[in-house]
């Protein structure tokens, strides 16, 4: 069985368009099989753009797990950082460099299994962490997300209470300054800080 979090090659092709509105601001998505949330901008990553939009970002962002490219693309229209999205799903980061595009955006996207390929440190890390790769997996990403963050750094985090939200905040209080800054609809929006 295929999920979005493996690269399968073999999936056929069923190409679809995704309309998004923000603050007024039309988005278009090509979506196809294969990828987290194909039909329409999934709630929880809505819910992070809505939180992450009222904060100040710095200069570098990684959209960590990027798919096609929903979370960096939004919110680059509204702020001046240098974005960059990684993803190990290799028909994901085709998608976001075409979404880039149709949305007129600069955004460079890579295949990277996590932090595989990706050697800089970023001022702000955002993830939807994809909950069907086991704790194991997102707790790693957690822990790399630490050491990939400069000093006074942020990892944003948008989980379901359901699928662990507050084991996730245990987890992350290890390494940084945690808060719950938005709950809405079971889900959380969480700020872990790197002091």
């Amino acid at each position: 069985m295929s999920h979005y979090f493996i690269d399968d090659h073999d999936l056929n092709h069923e190409y679809r368009e995704i309309k998004f509105e923000l603050n007024g601001f039309p988005f278009k998505f090509v979506s196809d099989n294969g990828v987290f949330s194909k039909d329409a901008v999934d709630y929880g990553s809505k819910i992070l753009i809505e939180t992450v939009l009222k904060y100040d970002l710095k200069k570098t962002v990684l959209d960590l797990g990027c798919g096609y490219g929903v979370i960096s693309i939004v919110l680059n229209k509204f702020k001046d950082c240098k974005f960059i999205g990684v993803d190990i799903n290799s028909r994901a980061i085709n998608l976001a460099n075409k979404n880039a595009k149709l949305n007129k955006l600069d955004i460079e996207y890579r295949i990277s299994n996590g932090f595989e390929n990706v050697s800089e440190k970023f001022d702000t890390i955002l993830l939807n962490p994809p909950i069907r790769t086991g704790k194991e997996n997102i707790y790693k990403m957690f822990d790399d997300s630490f050491k990939h963050l400069e000093s006074n750094g942020t990892l944003w985090i948008v989980i379901r209470k359901q699928h662990g939200a507050q084991s996730a905040m245990n987890e992350l209080s290890k390494l940084f300054e945690c808060s719950i800054v938005n709950k809405e609809k079971g889900y959380w929006v969480i700020r872990a800080i790197k002091y």
